[in-house]
Protein backbone atom coordinates (compact mmCIF):
# COMPACT_ATOMS: atom_id res chain seq x y z
CA UNK A 1 0.00 0.00 0.00
CA UNK A 2 1.21 3.50 -0.61
CA UNK A 3 2.01 5.30 2.08
CA UNK A 4 0.59 8.72 3.13
CA UNK A 5 2.68 11.88 4.02
CA UNK A 6 1.91 13.60 7.13
CA UNK A 7 1.26 17.45 6.20
CA UNK A 8 4.43 18.12 8.26
CA UNK A 9 6.84 15.98 6.19
CA UNK A 10 4.91 17.85 3.30
CA UNK A 11 5.43 20.75 4.86
CA UNK A 12 9.12 19.70 5.35
CA UNK A 13 9.57 17.98 2.23
CA UNK A 14 8.36 21.25 -0.13
CA UNK A 15 10.61 23.99 -1.11
CA UNK A 16 10.56 27.04 0.58
CA UNK A 17 12.22 30.44 -0.04
CA UNK A 18 13.68 32.54 2.31
CA UNK A 19 13.65 36.34 2.47
CA UNK A 20 17.00 37.98 2.27
CA UNK A 21 17.03 41.17 4.30
CA UNK A 22 18.58 44.05 2.14
CA UNK A 23 21.94 45.00 3.08
CA UNK A 24 23.31 48.55 2.20
CA UNK A 25 27.11 48.57 1.47
CA UNK A 26 29.51 50.96 3.15
CA UNK A 27 31.33 52.04 0.06
CA UNK A 28 28.30 54.32 -0.80
CA UNK A 29 28.30 56.28 2.79
CA UNK A 30 32.01 56.82 3.39
CA UNK A 31 33.18 58.60 0.94
CA UNK A 32 30.55 60.87 1.67
CA UNK A 33 30.75 61.34 5.33
CA UNK A 34 34.79 62.05 4.64
CA UNK A 35 33.58 65.27 2.38
CA UNK A 36 31.58 66.36 4.73
CA UNK A 37 33.72 65.98 7.73
CA UNK A 38 36.96 67.48 5.23
CA UNK A 39 33.98 70.67 4.37
CA UNK A 40 33.26 71.23 7.81
CA UNK A 41 36.85 71.63 9.30
CA UNK A 42 37.62 73.79 5.74
CA UNK A 43 34.36 76.08 6.71
CA UNK A 44 35.75 76.16 10.41
CA UNK A 45 39.69 76.82 9.65
CA UNK A 46 38.03 79.70 7.08
CA UNK A 47 35.72 80.89 9.94
CA UNK A 48 38.52 80.79 12.82
CA UNK A 49 41.19 82.89 10.11
CA UNK A 50 38.81 85.58 9.84
CA UNK A 51 38.10 86.06 13.66
CA UNK A 52 41.69 85.90 14.50
CA UNK A 53 42.79 88.53 12.31
CA UNK A 54 39.60 90.81 12.41
CA UNK A 55 40.13 90.86 16.18
CA UNK A 56 42.04 92.51 18.56
CA UNK A 57 45.58 91.28 20.29
CA UNK A 58 43.80 90.61 23.23
CA UNK A 59 41.27 88.53 22.02
CA UNK A 60 40.38 85.05 22.73
CA UNK A 61 41.94 83.49 19.76
CA UNK A 62 45.37 85.65 20.24
CA UNK A 63 44.62 84.48 23.85
CA UNK A 64 44.10 81.04 22.97
CA UNK A 65 47.25 80.81 20.41
CA UNK A 66 49.25 82.07 23.38
CA UNK A 67 48.39 79.39 25.63
CA UNK A 68 48.26 76.99 23.15
CA UNK A 69 52.13 77.70 22.16
CA UNK A 70 53.20 77.86 25.76
CA UNK A 71 52.07 74.38 26.14
CA UNK A 72 53.69 72.95 23.20
CA UNK A 73 57.02 74.96 23.81
CA UNK A 74 58.47 72.02 25.87
CA UNK A 75 57.31 69.53 23.41
CA UNK A 76 59.37 71.87 20.93
CA UNK A 77 62.08 71.82 22.91
CA UNK A 78 62.33 68.19 22.77
CA UNK A 79 62.01 67.76 19.43
CA UNK A 80 64.56 70.25 18.50
CA UNK A 81 66.35 68.44 21.39
CA UNK A 82 65.92 64.95 20.11
CA UNK A 83 66.60 66.22 16.40
CA UNK A 84 69.43 67.92 16.67
CA UNK A 85 72.20 65.17 16.47
CA UNK A 86 70.62 63.94 13.23
CA UNK A 87 70.03 67.24 12.00
CA UNK A 88 74.12 68.31 12.96
CA UNK A 89 74.53 64.51 11.62
CA UNK A 90 73.56 65.25 7.86
CA UNK A 91 75.45 68.34 8.04
CA UNK A 92 78.20 67.39 8.40
CA UNK A 93 77.99 64.50 6.26
CA UNK A 94 77.05 67.71 3.36
CA UNK A 95 79.85 69.42 4.51
CA UNK A 96 82.11 66.68 4.43
CA UNK A 97 80.81 66.05 0.77
CA UNK A 98 81.46 69.56 -0.30
CA UNK A 99 84.82 70.14 1.49
CA UNK A 100 86.00 66.94 -1.23
CA UNK A 101 84.34 68.70 -3.61
CA UNK A 102 85.79 72.33 -2.96
CA UNK A 103 89.45 70.31 -1.88
CA UNK A 104 89.56 68.68 -5.68
CA UNK A 105 88.79 71.42 -7.05
CA UNK A 106 91.45 73.54 -5.41
CA UNK A 107 93.51 70.87 -6.05
CA UNK A 108 93.43 71.16 -9.69
CA UNK A 109 93.43 75.01 -9.75
CA UNK A 110 96.95 74.88 -7.67
CA UNK A 111 98.50 71.62 -9.85
CA UNK A 112 97.61 74.61 -13.27
CA UNK A 113 98.57 77.17 -11.59
CA UNK A 114 101.95 75.35 -10.47
CA UNK A 115 102.03 73.88 -14.32
CA UNK A 116 101.79 77.81 -15.43
CA UNK A 117 104.35 78.92 -13.30
CA UNK A 118 106.95 76.11 -13.79
CA UNK A 119 106.42 76.81 -17.68
CA UNK A 120 106.94 80.83 -17.57
CA UNK A 121 109.92 80.46 -14.80
CA UNK A 122 111.48 77.85 -17.81
CA UNK A 123 110.61 80.84 -20.79
CA UNK A 124 111.45 83.61 -18.53
CA UNK A 125 114.53 81.67 -17.99
CA UNK A 126 115.28 80.73 -21.52
CA UNK A 127 114.50 84.26 -22.38
CA UNK A 128 117.35 85.13 -20.48
CA UNK A 129 120.26 83.17 -21.93
CA UNK A 130 118.98 83.51 -25.63
CA UNK A 131 119.59 87.30 -24.14
CA UNK A 132 122.85 86.37 -23.03
CA UNK A 133 123.74 84.77 -26.18
CA UNK A 134 122.74 88.12 -28.33
CA UNK A 135 124.75 90.01 -26.12
CA UNK A 136 127.75 88.24 -26.21
CA UNK A 137 127.43 87.49 -30.61
CA UNK A 138 127.19 91.11 -30.83
CA UNK A 139 129.56 92.44 -27.58
CA UNK A 140 133.56 93.01 -28.28
CA UNK A 141 134.75 89.62 -26.90
CA UNK A 142 133.03 87.87 -30.12
CA UNK A 143 135.92 86.48 -31.90
CA UNK A 144 136.98 89.39 -34.27
CA UNK A 145 137.78 86.31 -37.35
CA UNK A 146 134.26 84.96 -36.91
CA UNK A 147 131.20 86.41 -38.62
CA UNK A 148 128.63 87.26 -36.07
CA UNK A 149 125.97 86.81 -38.17
CA UNK A 150 127.09 82.81 -38.93
CA UNK A 151 126.43 81.86 -35.49
CA UNK A 152 124.57 79.37 -34.82
CA UNK A 153 122.11 79.26 -31.88
CA UNK A 154 121.20 75.62 -30.55
CA UNK A 155 119.08 74.21 -27.43
CA UNK A 156 120.79 71.55 -25.51
CA UNK A 157 118.73 68.24 -26.39
CA UNK A 158 120.57 65.41 -23.74
CA UNK A 159 122.36 66.37 -20.94
CA UNK A 160 126.39 64.40 -20.24
CA UNK A 161 125.18 60.41 -19.68
CA UNK A 162 127.64 60.62 -16.24
CA UNK A 163 130.39 61.79 -14.52
CA UNK A 164 133.43 60.48 -16.74
CA UNK A 165 131.79 61.40 -20.10
CA UNK A 166 131.11 64.99 -20.13
CA UNK A 167 128.92 65.54 -23.53
CA UNK A 168 126.12 67.27 -24.63
CA UNK A 169 123.54 66.94 -27.55
CA UNK A 170 122.50 70.08 -29.65
CA UNK A 171 119.79 70.94 -32.18
CA UNK A 172 122.17 72.07 -34.63
CA UNK A 173 124.02 69.94 -37.75
CA UNK A 174 125.60 69.80 -40.70
CA UNK A 175 122.78 71.48 -42.58
CA UNK A 176 122.83 74.32 -40.20
CA UNK A 177 126.44 74.70 -41.36
CA UNK A 178 127.98 73.31 -38.12
CA UNK A 179 131.16 71.69 -38.77
CA UNK A 180 133.59 69.21 -36.23
CA UNK A 181 135.99 71.17 -33.96
CA UNK A 182 133.74 74.06 -34.27
CA UNK A 183 134.23 75.87 -31.13
CA UNK A 184 130.51 76.05 -28.82
CA UNK A 185 130.07 78.86 -25.97
CA UNK A 186 127.34 80.50 -24.20
CA UNK A 187 126.98 84.18 -22.76
CA UNK A 188 128.99 83.53 -20.09
CA UNK A 189 132.45 81.72 -21.60
CA UNK A 190 133.30 78.42 -23.57
CA UNK A 191 131.20 75.44 -23.41
CA UNK A 192 133.56 72.82 -25.41
CA UNK A 193 133.85 71.71 -28.98
CA UNK A 194 131.96 70.20 -31.51
CA UNK A 195 132.89 66.12 -31.50
CA UNK A 196 130.13 64.37 -34.13
CA UNK A 197 127.90 65.80 -36.45
CA UNK A 198 124.94 65.15 -37.71
CA UNK A 199 122.81 66.78 -40.28
CA UNK A 200 120.42 68.30 -37.58
CA UNK A 201 122.18 67.43 -34.16
CA UNK A 202 125.91 67.35 -32.93
CA UNK A 203 127.84 66.24 -30.08
CA UNK A 204 129.21 68.41 -28.11
CA UNK A 205 132.67 67.73 -25.82
CA UNK A 206 132.67 69.93 -22.62
CA UNK A 207 135.90 71.20 -21.05
CA UNK A 208 134.98 69.06 -17.79
CA UNK A 209 135.51 65.54 -20.24
CA UNK A 210 138.76 63.68 -19.73
CA UNK A 211 139.31 63.78 -23.07
CA UNK A 212 138.89 67.72 -23.14
CA UNK A 213 142.06 69.55 -24.02
CA UNK A 214 142.46 73.49 -24.27
CA UNK A 215 145.16 75.89 -24.81
CA UNK A 216 144.42 79.07 -22.23
CA UNK A 217 146.54 81.61 -20.74
CA UNK A 218 145.91 83.74 -18.35
CA UNK A 219 144.91 87.42 -19.31
CA UNK A 220 147.31 89.68 -16.71
CA UNK A 221 150.52 87.99 -16.73
CA UNK A 222 149.98 86.15 -20.52
CA UNK A 223 150.70 82.48 -18.90
CA UNK A 224 149.72 79.77 -21.43
CA UNK A 225 148.79 76.29 -20.76
CA UNK A 226 146.60 73.31 -21.02
CA UNK A 227 143.22 73.58 -19.64
CA UNK A 228 142.09 70.27 -18.56
CA UNK A 229 139.73 68.82 -16.17
CA UNK A 230 140.20 68.66 -12.97
CA UNK A 231 138.13 67.51 -9.67
CA UNK A 232 134.50 68.16 -9.26
CA UNK A 233 133.85 71.22 -11.96
CA UNK A 234 136.71 72.70 -11.24
CA UNK A 235 139.44 73.08 -14.07
CA UNK A 236 143.36 72.78 -14.46
CA UNK A 237 145.79 74.84 -16.17
CA UNK A 238 148.71 72.67 -16.92
CA UNK A 239 151.86 72.95 -18.34
CA UNK A 240 152.55 76.60 -16.85
CA UNK A 241 156.18 76.36 -16.81
CA UNK A 242 157.46 77.60 -12.53
CA UNK A 243 158.88 80.38 -14.06
CA UNK A 244 155.94 81.89 -15.33
CA UNK A 245 154.10 84.39 -13.09
CA UNK A 246 150.31 83.11 -12.46
CA UNK A 247 148.02 85.65 -10.27
CA UNK A 248 145.06 84.47 -8.16
CA UNK A 249 141.43 85.75 -9.41
CA UNK A 250 143.07 86.31 -13.25
CA UNK A 251 141.13 85.81 -15.71
CA UNK A 252 141.77 82.47 -17.84
CA UNK A 253 140.70 82.91 -22.02
CA UNK A 254 141.39 80.56 -24.77
CA UNK A 255 145.03 81.12 -26.19
CA UNK A 256 143.61 80.93 -30.06
CA UNK A 257 145.03 78.98 -33.23
CA UNK A 258 148.92 78.61 -33.12
CA UNK A 259 149.40 80.59 -29.58
CA UNK A 260 153.06 79.45 -28.27
CA UNK A 261 153.96 75.69 -28.78
CA UNK A 262 150.79 74.66 -28.09
CA UNK A 263 148.46 74.60 -30.86
CA UNK A 264 144.53 75.00 -30.38
CA UNK A 265 141.36 74.75 -32.50
CA UNK A 266 139.58 77.27 -30.49
CA UNK A 267 139.69 81.05 -31.41
CA UNK A 268 141.30 83.10 -29.11
CA UNK A 269 140.01 85.72 -26.07
CA UNK A 270 136.84 83.50 -25.61
CA UNK A 271 136.50 83.68 -21.46
CA UNK A 272 136.73 80.31 -19.68
CA UNK A 273 137.16 80.73 -16.03
CA UNK A 274 139.33 82.93 -12.91
CA UNK A 275 142.20 81.40 -11.53
CA UNK A 276 140.99 79.97 -8.23
CA UNK A 277 144.69 78.70 -6.74
CA UNK A 278 148.27 78.57 -7.70
CA UNK A 279 150.66 76.13 -5.79
CA UNK A 280 154.05 74.28 -6.88
CA UNK A 281 156.31 72.09 -5.35
CA UNK A 282 160.06 71.86 -5.80
CA UNK A 283 159.43 68.25 -7.42
CA UNK A 284 156.82 69.06 -9.91
CA UNK A 285 158.17 71.13 -13.13
CA UNK A 286 155.07 73.12 -13.75
CA UNK A 287 152.83 74.63 -11.38
CA UNK A 288 149.43 73.93 -10.15
CA UNK A 289 146.87 75.98 -11.27
CA UNK A 290 143.26 75.66 -10.08
CA UNK A 291 140.65 77.12 -12.75
CA UNK A 292 136.91 77.98 -12.04
CA UNK A 293 135.07 78.12 -14.74
CA UNK A 294 132.54 80.39 -15.86
CA UNK A 295 129.47 78.80 -17.27
CA UNK A 296 127.67 75.94 -15.01
CA UNK A 297 128.02 72.95 -17.16
CA UNK A 298 125.37 71.20 -15.16
CA UNK A 299 122.55 73.58 -16.14
CA UNK A 300 122.67 73.83 -19.63
CA UNK A 301 120.17 74.55 -22.35
CA UNK A 302 121.15 76.90 -25.12
CA UNK A 303 124.14 77.36 -26.99
CA UNK A 304 126.39 79.20 -29.64
CA UNK A 305 128.32 77.31 -32.15
CA UNK A 306 131.03 79.74 -33.47
CA UNK A 307 131.04 78.73 -37.89
CA UNK A 308 134.78 80.33 -39.37
CA UNK A 309 134.74 82.90 -42.07
CA UNK A 310 136.17 80.59 -44.13
CA UNK A 311 134.99 77.12 -44.74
Amino acid sequence: MPRKRSPRVAALGSPTRRTVAPSYSSRQTGPLKRRLIVAVLLLASLAMITVYFRETPSGALHDFQSVAASAMRPFEIGAQRVSRPFRDAYGWAANLVHAKSENERLHQELEDVRSQVIVSADALRENKRLKDLLKYQRGATFPEDFPRNRAVAASVMSNPAGEFEQKIIISAGSSDGVRLYDAVVTGRGLVGHVSKVLRDQSRVTMLTDQESAVTARAVKTGAIGVLRHGEGSALILDRVPKEKSVVQNDIVVTAGRGQGRLGSFFPGNIPVGYVNSVGQTDVDLYQDVQVRPFVDFSDLDSVLVLVPKKR
